[in-house]
């Protein structure tokens, strides 16, 4: 194939992977890639890690596998592409192939032809709209001279108090990173009534609160910013103002998300979704053929929904960057979408999901049911195993698999779950085909049967009928909070680990161990509500069928148990049993 010159927009992510590509399959390309910053090709998901330590030294970045710097001198020699940092386009004249840049160092404007042209544009800090924003001591962590910046004014000790506004992942992960180490005060703020909103279904969301309450941060949940200003007699200071509260900070770091950076693709005319990402094909390329777009500044087709979505993501970027880099090359892959697979670490506790929540679900037209089931990631015996807490969703009438969401402190166990149910989800799997998924067995790894097959089976029992739950919310409603009083809890777990409930609730909590229930029917209160509960749903739902099958109907099971209502922070007492079943 005769060469051909390729201009990439953007170094981070995408545009080196496209590069690389591209060069091993097509040496004689000419090959340049223009970015405006002066840092290229590093990872901006450990940016979290650097502010918090766990990184010392912000090269780390920037460097290879085997320890290279990423610099335009390691691409020129290493992999023979041209890299022009400072550089920024401004605009793409499409009819005569060329993309007019500035110089940021030396002012000089020129035109650089292309046969084919990548944009890698990447996002941007979406702005919080709000009087004071642009304040000193207001800052963001989306690109590497801005952590710099807020790592050295922490380290230069300028910093006791932080204030971090937006509470998704990138909120949640920096409010670890200030807190952890560094021992800052530290409140995180949102306006949405969970953390994590949009993304984590709202019960697993409540237990991350927790988690985040647990380690010392202070969460200020519904509450909205109305400004940001100085301190009144310390100039150095800030003060956050919410519709609620007036919060002292020496630190405020915007986290409200991102936007894609498409403002040099709508001004040359290439095609734009309404939510603001650039349209791209399956092969990746815009409206215009010879230019290809990928990773933050795109949008991707959701393959449960097969509606568009915006979901920026690194590991995006880099799949993406290969397919453009193999079309480039005259070859003919294609992205065929995605299904939102994510996780995230704050403190010790891993969040991970893939697909739809109950709620995504439901907004996109399913008739969707969930199911939460919490067990042990590993044999119940192993020294190591520990509770994970997964959530299925799937839809009522075809039982297709539609997402799984949950939390873990062993955050390589969950991740390994949810990534078995993300490979399933673009094939419109069903629930017989997670029940039956075969899945890599020892005790040191996973339960002979495993958490993926015992929630699929659970949101089985749920849609045929033989096991009726009821969540947290509803619980706390009805017995907690006192508003129905024909309601009882009926503890089927051992009279040791009832004993501190009996204590509280008096005869609201009536325990009968499952093992005797079929002996001890005649103690149960026929005119009342039953409030089945066991240590994680597993010994209750045993319980639900045997109250069923004589006559006691008027019972529910509450979907994961105690563990449930306990890592939620609904109900805080000590008992020492730990998996239950």
């Amino acid at each position: 194939m005769a060469s051909k010159r390729v201009i990439i927009i953007g170094a981070v992510a995408l545009g080196p992977k496209v590069a690389c590509r591209l060069k091993r399959l097509r040496p004689n390309f000419e090959v340049t890639m223009i970015d405006q910053g002066e840092y290229i090709s590093y990872g901006g998901c450990g940016i979290p890690y650097y502010i918090s330590g766990d990184l010392s030294d912000i090269k780390e970045l920037m460097s290879t596998s085997f320890h290279m710097l990423r610099t335009p001198e390691f691409f020129e020699g290493a992999k023979d592409v041209r890299v022009r940092t400072r550089t920024r386009a401004l605009a793409i004249d499409r009819q005569n192939k060329q993309v007019r840049v500035h110089d940021l160092v030396t002012g000089r404007e020129e035109d650089l032809p292309y046969d084919q042209l990548v944009l890698a544009t990447g996002s941007r800090p979406r702005p919080l709209a709000v009087a004071g924003a642009d304040l000193p001591g207001v800052m963001n962590v989306s690109s590497l001279p801005a952590a710099m910046a807020v790592r050295d004014k922490i380290a230069r000790g300028e910093v006791g108090r932080v204030v971090i506004i937006g509470a998704g992942a990138i909120g949640c992960e920096m409010a670890e990173a200030v807190t952890d180490l560094w021992g800052l005060e530290t409140t995180l703020l949102e306006v949405a009534p969970q953390v994590l909103p949009g993304v984590l279904e709202p019960g697993l969301a409540r237990m991350v609160a927790r988690h985040l309450r647990d380690k010392g941060v202070t969460l200020h949940l519904e509450e909205s910013v109305q400004e940001i200003r100085p301190h009144p007699g310390d100039e150095a200071a800030l003060e956050v103002v919410t519709h609620q509260n007036l919060l002292p900070a020496d630190l405020v770091i915007i986290a409200v998300g991102a936007l894609p950076n498409t403002e040099l693709a709508s001004r040359a005319g290439l095609l734009v979704s309404p939510s603001g990402g650039i349209v791209v094909n399956r092969r990746l390329q815009t409206s215009d053929p010879d230019i290809y777009a990928g990773g933050d500044c795109i949008d991707n087709l959701h393959l449960i929904t097969g509606k568009s979505v915006y979901f920026p993501s690194g590991s995006l970027a880099n799949r993406q960057g290969r397919v453009i880099g193999a079309n480039l090359a005259g070859g003919s892959a294609t992205f065929n979408g995605i299904v939102g697979s994510f996780t995230l670490k704050t403190f010790e506790m891993a969040v991970a999901g893939a697909g739809l929540s109950l709620d995504q679900a439901a907004a996109a037209g399913f008739d969707a049911v969930g199911a939460l089931v919490i067990q042990a990631d590993r044999a119940h015996f192993y020294p190591t195993q520990d509770l994970m807490y997964l959530h299925l969703v799937a839809d009522k009438k075809t039982r297709r698999l539609l997402g799984a969401q949950g939390i873990s402190h062993n955050g390589d166990a969950l991740v390994g779950r949810i990534n078995c149910i993300a490979a399933l989800l673009p094939f419109k799997a069903d629930l017989q085909d997670l029940s039956n998924l075969e899945v890599a067995y020892a005790p040191p790894f996973a339960a002979a049967l495993d958490i993926v097959n015992a929630v699929a089976n659970t949101l089985e029992n749920i849609l045929d009928g033989y096991n009726r739950t009821i969540e947290v919310p509803e619980f706390e409603q009805c017995f907690l909070n006192g508003k129905a009083n024909n309601a009882i809890c009926l503890d089927v777990r051992g009279a040791a680990n009832a004993a501190p409930y009996v204590a509280l609730f008096g005869d609201r909590w009536l325990n009968i161990p499952q093992e005797t229930l079929k002996h001890r029917f005649a103690e149960i209160p026929p005119d009342k509500r039953l409030l089945v509960v066991c240590n994680s749903g597993v010994r209750s739902y045993e319980a639900l069928r045997q109250l069923e099958a004589a006559g006691l109907t008027n019972a529910v099971n509450l979907q994961g148990g105690l563990a449930a209502l306990k890592k939620s922070g609904a109900l805080d007492i000590s008992d020492e049993e730990k998996s239950g079943e």
